[in-house]
């Protein structure tokens, strides 16, 4: 009850800096744990208390309107009334303004239709709902996540917390791996699973949750295309907040469809495992998943099996997207292709980055290219660095040696025509003793390009050490109050495998914990390296980006 105080008093302060938002945080996610622990133990009643007191909770409302104006990429995108709150003072004046409506009677308005280009040419629609329908949006989030979290299958990963494509990717090498039965392989994808779910199955699903009168507006709120309102009877908007959870809540329920059963495993870590009598095997992410089966016609018979799965939920499967197929033919799945291959020590299954996977990479590095001509090294350094460390650390956890040198091979051809292009009357040795010079971190390649003025080096993928991802176990959720060291530790590897050497050290300084908030370190938000003031003077912190703004 302390705890609830303490939040109290400092969500009335005027000053959107002088908000202590360690106290802020502990307080919400001490609800979210206890919503978990009541769903866990069967407590409907104690569930339904907690979620209502967690709505109207203005700890939440404050770090909902932190999380949609200072932290998400859309924080500077609004909606139909092209209002945002980018400011620490109009962010107080909207906390102002939404502290004294009832969240369970906000009326929300049409989201803006806008529209993003997909891999395949066509295009996505999203719907952008407005600044303060966001900020309710992950209100009734924070409520309706904890007590879904201890509901979900554990093989779904999409859209969930502290779950990542590694961990989709981990779970099939254990289901495909070479001692396993499991040869055959059931792709399948959703059409248009945003924008068909049923709403009367998600109002079902929903029913016992105090906002669900609110979550059934949002549902019928229509969009806004070209001045004309248009009604939305099924799906739910792409861009809103709670949108991936409403979808994963529809989507929940495969595993039993299709006869997938756990059987609880006597080992001292304690967990559970599939059912070695049964035959079949799944992995879910968003609206992309995989069964894996021991024969063809199981495989097969998955078009039928799904059928009542399907009508339920109002969807139907993508003809062009799913498919049958063996492993050792391979598929892709997620940017990664899975194939098994035959080896002189016998079949060995491989996940490599996928060829679409590498295009796109090349892609973004061609048009990086095009839009820094002329430009000095040093910017280009500043903009390819991110790029090429970005698509390393997604490759790292699988067999991607000859990918990195590819691709350090590709971006060396680039960079030499820049330099031909930004010198056209120099020759190249004058440019390589200029632009080119060993690692700084010891080696002999003397081929990496470098700033003449500060020193900087462009990355080659090749550095990135190849490493095995450990995957998240079973239905382990950080909602989970049991399971506090887990995550701290988990959070730790994570953070030391997906960061430079000198971040890494900072970090172990910190206890992995940003400088000014005092959370952990691995919790979503972007971090930076600041210097800032402590008594003996000014030292370089990790502290994250929302913090110092």
């Amino acid at each position: 009850m302390n705890t609830s105080l303490r939040a109290s008093a400092h969500v009335s302060h005027k000053d959107w800096y002088s908000i202590d938002w360690s106290i802020i945080q502990k307080y919400v996610a001490k609800l979210r744990q206890r919503i978990y622990r009541a769903e866990q133990q069967k407590q409907r009643r104690k569930v339904r208390k907690l979620q209502r007191l967690l709505l109207r909770s203005k700890a939440n409302l404050l770090l909902s309107i932190r999380r949609v104006t200072q932290q998400n990429n859309g924080k500077r995108t609004p909606g139909v009334d092209g209002y945002t709150a980018s400011k620490p003072n109009e962010r107080i004046k909207l906390y102002q303004q939404l502290v004294k409506c009832n969240v369970f009677r906000h009326r929300p308005k049409p989201a803006k239709r806008t529209f993003i280009p997909k891999k395949n040419g066509k295009l996505r629609p999203l719907g952008i709902p407005t600044m303060r329908d966001r900020v309710y949006q992950n209100v009734v989030k924070n409520a309706l996540e904890p007590q879904w979290e201890v509901k979900f299958e554990p093989t779904s990963y999409g859209f969930r917390p502290k779950r990542s494509t590694h961990d989709a990717i981990s779970n099939l090498f254990n289901k495909l791996n070479t001692n396993s039965k499991k040869k055959w392989v059931f792709e399948g994808d959703f059409l248009g699973c945003f924008d068909h779910l049923n709403h009367n199955w998600i109002m079902e699903q929903t029913s016992m949750f105090p906002g669900n009168t609110l979550i059934k507006r949002w549902l019928n709120m229509g969009y806004i295309e070209q001045d004309m309102l248009h009604t939305t009877t099924e799906g739910t908007p792409q861009g809103g907040i709670v949108s991936p959870l409403l979808a994963n809540i529809a989507l929940c329920g495969m595993e039993e469809e299709i006869g997938i059963v756990y059987k609880k495993t006597y080992k001292s870590n304690g967990g559970y495992k599939i059912d070695p009598k049964c035959k079949i095997g799944r992995v879910l992410y968003a609206d992309d998943f995989v069964i894996v089966t021991e024969t063809k016609e199981q495989a097969e018979s998955m078009y039928q099996n799904l059928t009542p799965y399907l009508r339920k939920r109002g969807i139907t499967l993508s003809k062009e997207k799913t498919r049958v197929t063996h492993i050792e033919d391979g598929f892709d799945f997620l940017g990664f292709s899975l194939r098994q291959y035959n080896t002189g020590q016998g079949k060995k299954l491989f996940i490599k980055p996928s060829r679409d996977s590498i295009k796109k990479a090349k892609n973004k590095i061609k048009d990086t290219f095009s839009v820094m001509r002329g430009r000095p090294v040093k910017e280009l350094i500043r903009v390819l660095n991110p790029i090429i460390r970005g698509y390393g650390q997604y490759w790292k956890h699988v067999v991607s040696k000859k990918t990195y040198s590819y691709m350090d091979n590709y971006i060396f051809l680039k960079v030499r025509k820049h330099l031909k292009q930004l010198h056209p009357k120099k020759s190249r040795k004058w440019i390589s003793k200029r632009y080119f010079k060993k690692p700084h971190h010891g080696g002999n390649n003397k081929w990496i390009l470098t700033c003449p003025l500060t020193n900087i080096q462009l990355l080659k993928m090749s550095w990135i050490k190849i490493e095995r991802h450990v995957m998240v176990a079973y239905k382990n959720s950080p909602d989970d109050p049991s399971l506090r060291e887990y995550w701290e530790k988990r959070d730790r590897k994570v953070f030391n495998t997906e960061n430079t050497l000198d971040r890494m050290k900072l970090a172990r300084k910190q206890g992995y914990r940003c400088a000014l908030c005092k959370q952990t370190l691995q919790n979503g938000e972007t971090i930076t390296v600041r210097n800032l003031k402590v008594s003996t003077g000014k030292f370089a912190k990790l502290v994250h980006v929302p913090c110092i703004k």
